[in-house]
């Protein structure tokens, strides 16, 4: 491969690294109802106002060993795994898509997922602000991608919300306590609608079965009596993931199994 490919995919690393410092202020101020824009970041401890040059994607944290250069209170490894790992989702969106018009949607669909995922496992929360617009956003750009049309994401949108609202209903029903929120509801309406109605059901079969295989043990090993709370929102992130870069491998693996392919 020639030199430029590998700098433009340096490039989205770096750039996805930026969008991930600006998913950690969200991660942080959008549950608390704070604005992300306003005022700049600080160190919760001392009150520092974090510098530019303090506030450099993954380096800076390296190179400040994760502590604040006033006071020296260590700040979460977690500014560093979402920095990483948004960069390197985004180097994998335009490796995976070239340049299409997918490659910006789907940075766009990876970063909500981010941000959804550590929101959800510190609140068990997902905010309408990210999933609301996403279900809109995702519609409209259906009419880019030449693999999802606009009747396949509306169709998305209605089966994923309607049958995750079926399930919720149901399980409530029967048992008379609420199994799954609204919020898990909202978040597979949206990712239907980026990734359209075919990839609905596959999706909840392996967010279903990374959640028994990490819920389980957890409940098991916790000390909660049983009662240990698992948001299914990362789980359903997670199997978005796999499936927009992995879908049609994965159909092919299954109908293999069975002789079809």
């Amino acid at each position: 491969m020639p030199p430029i490919y590998y700098f433009l995919l340096g490039s989205a690393f770096v750039f996805g690294a930026c969008i991930g410092s600006f998913l950690n202020v969200c991660i942080y101020r959008l549950p608390e109802g704070l604005s992300v824009v306003s005022p700049r970041s600080r160190c919760p401890q001392c009150g520092h106002q974090i510098r530019w040059y303090e506030n450099i994607p993954i380096l800076s944290y390296l190179l400040l060993r994760g502590r604040c250069s006033r006071c020296g209170v260590s700040f979460s490894p977690r500014y560093l795994l979402v920095e990483a790992l948004t960069g390197g989702l985004f180097l994998s969106v335009l490796y995976h898509f070239g340049f299409t018009w997918g490659t910006p949607v789907y940075m766009l669909f990876a970063s909500g997922l981010v941000a959804i995922t550590f929101i959800d496992l510190d609140h068990q929360i997902i905010p309408d602000v990210i999933s609301l617009p996403g279900i809109v956003i995702g519609f409209a750009c259906s009419f880019l991608l030449p693999w999802v049309d606009w009747v396949d994401s509306l169709l998305g949108i209605l089966l994923g919300g309607g049958l995750l609202f079926a399930i919720a209903f149901g399980y409530e029903f029967l048992t008379k306590k609420e199994g799954m929120g609204g919020g898990d509801i909202k978040l597979l309406a949206m990712i239907g609608a980026f990734l359209g109605w075919q990839a609905v059901f596959p999706i909840i079969f392996i967010a279903s079965l990374a959640g028994t295989l990490i819920g389980v043990p957890l409940m098991l090993f916790s000390r909660s009596d049983g009662k240990y709370v698992l948001p299914f929102g990362p789980f359903l992130s997670f199997s978005a993931l796999v499936w927009l870069f992995f879908g049609p491998d994965l159909l092919t693996f299954y109908f293999s199994l069975f002789g079809l392919n």
